[in-house]
Order: structure tokens, then sequence, then C-alpha cells
């Protein structure tokens, strides 16, 4: 879910032009999340092979990366290690979200209620290791780096973009933002029309860029302001108070400059020691520098082997999709050729 600062930070839209060229570290696990709320039946139920794996995440990675790649963009797929102790209620809490609504959509199929069917579908959506495992076997074989992070991938995407090994980092959380990211692509994942719920009719999905330094300045505040924001409003790792919405945690920031003025002067009352964790896991996050962004020729054998002869994917469809892999390679060699003689 992720702290909730929409209502804070500005924001532009912009195309994949501005992305032409440069290196995204994307937060894999919220990709793959995105990929299988998407990619579904009109009722909700999921893309499935034979054997009746689900196989939606391996639609999606293949190809929205060949469109990536095909627009200029160099991805960098971050994946999710252990996460903080502090994540264990959300999670726990997110599993009886999950279960709930797999009744409910159970419930809805009963009842006819296609709509129904699949808001609670994309609710229940569960991401196991196999789906992990399939993720990055895929992502290997297309030849596009994978990161694989001691703790949270959001921030391992923020610290590599904060290192300039990447440009900017993607995903729907602003999460990012507290984990330091300079600059936060969202909606990289989404198609680009969305359906309207109730109706129907469709609306535009922008791409849309956050950079951390504007919303700083913009805000007058600092990076360890921006947490504390984000720890009066709730994160992954706490609730929140109660009653203190994005503007008005802001509005007590600047007004107190910190956490510790505000418990003083307001009837806000926060446990110490669990605040200083949480601001240390943002401002301090488990990261590592032992990672490497190669770029390496697709393995056509082992993709067809993993979507046509294992998951049942169009060989025709997927053969379609490596040709144009080999026209990207072909412009690539064409380019760099031109460079060395021009």
């Amino acid at each position: 879910m992720g702290v909730k600062l929409k209502d804070l930070v500005s924001l532009k839209v912009i195309d994949f032009n501005t992305l032409s060229g440069k290196y995204i570290s994307i937060d894999a696990l919220n990709a793959i999340y995105q990929f299988m709320a998407i990619i579904r039946q009109p009722d909700g139920t999921p893309l499935k092979d034979h054997n009746g794996n689900v196989t939606s995440h391996l639609s999606g990675l293949f190809y929205r990366t060949i469109n990536f790649l095909e627009m200029g963009m160099k991805p960098v797929y971050v994946f999710d290690g252990r996460p903080p102790e502090l994540k264990a209620a959300t999670i726990e809490e997110r599993i009886k979200i999950r279960e709930a609504a797999r009744e409910k959509w159970k419930e809805a199929l009963r009842e006819g209620d296609l709509e129904s069917a699949r808001k609670y579908a994309q609710a229940a959506i569960k991401v196991d290791e196999t789906v992990i495992s399939e993720s990055k076997a895929l992502i290997q074989a297309l030849g596009i780096p994978v990161v694989q992070a001691p703790s949270e991938g959001e921030a391992q995407a923020a610290y590599m973009a904060k290192k300039g090994h990447t440009w900017a980092s993607a995903s729907q959380d602003y999460d990012s933002l507290l984990f330091g990211s300079p600059r936060l692509v969202r909606n990289l994942t989404l198609r680009r029309k969305r359906k309207v719920a109730g109706k129907s009719s469709f609306v535009e999905v922008d791409l849309e860029l956050v950079e951390l330094d504007t919303v700083l300045r913009e805000l007058g505040i600092t990076q360890e302001q921006l947490v504390d924001i984000g720890i009066l409003v709730g994160t992954d790792y706490n609730e929140g108070v109660k009653g203190i919405g994005p503007k008005k945690a802001y509005q007590l920031i600047k007004k107190y400059n910190s956490l510790e003025e505000i418990v003083k002067r307001e009837k806000v009352n926060l446990d110490w020691e669990l605040v200083e964790k949480i601001r240390n896991i943002f401002l301090n996050p488990d990261v590592t520098d032992d990672y490497q962004i190669e770029f390496k020729e697709p393995n056509s054998e082992k993709i067809v082997e993993l979507l046509v002869e294992i998951h049942d994917f169009s060989e025709e469809r997927v053969k379609k999709a490596l040709e144009r892999l080999d026209i990207l390679k072909e412009k690539s060699k064409q380019t760099s050729l031109d460079q060395w003689f021009g």
C-alpha cells in the first residue's frame, strides 16, 4: 500500500521519450502485482496454463519489458529480500484482506456480478515463491539485469537511483521518496487506459514523474521531516495517528518542525522506540552495493522453453516478440558502428 502522500507531492506528466536512454530501477514486486491485477479475464480469473498455473505475471513482464526496450528505456528489476520485522503486522493484515477478498470473489461469481468479481479478484492476488522465481528466470533470459535486495526492493531501487546508477526508481508507492529516490516514475507498468469503475468508459493513465528535490523545496521541509510526515500518516511499519491525514501531518510539521515538538504541544501519542526504528528504515535502509547492471544477449531458447513449452504461450506470438528483440539488437550494432566511424 505504501505511505499516502499523493495530496502533498507535485508531479509532472511525462512520456516515454523522457525515459529513452535512461536506466530505471523497477520495484519488481510492485510491477508483478500490477501485471497480475491487470492481465485477467472479465470475471477476474488470471491467465493460466493447462496445469492451472497463473501466467499473468509472465505475460506482463515479457511483452511490457520488450516495449520498454523498444522505447529506448533500460529497465533494471529489483527484487525484495527479507522484509523488516516491523512489517510483520502489515503482511499479516494483507493476508487477511486477501483471504476475505477471495471469498467475496467466489460470491460475486455465484451471483454473476462480473464487475465486483474482477475487483475482488484483484484484491485476492497472491505472489508466491514460484511467481518470483519464474519472473527472475524470464527477466534474466531476456538479458535484463536482476538485482536482489537484502530487504525492501523499493529501498534498493531508490538507493541505486540515489547513487546515480539509475536515473530514477519506478513504483506505484510514494515510499520511494521516503527512501531518498531523487526521481520516482509512477504508472510505468500500467496500461495507458483504465476502465472507470461502474462505467463502460475509459480514462487515460499518464506516466508521472515526481522529483524529490522539487517536493522538498515546494513543501519547505527536509528529507527527515518528510519521513516524520509519513510516520504520522502511517506507513507499512505503523498505523499512523488516528485523525491525521497528509495535509494535517504537513501542517503540524511546518508548525512544530519535529515529531518531538508535536508530542509536547499537541495531544499526540507516539511510541518513540517504534518511531526511531521507522526513521532508521527509511533514512538508513538495508541495501547493498553488491550488484551489477549489465545487459546481455537474450536467450531465445530459454524464453521459448519457459513461455511456450512449460506455460502454453502462443509460439507464434512469442517468436514475433523475439524478432522485435533481434531488430533492436541490429539497430544497436548499427548505432555503435555509426558512432565508431562517425
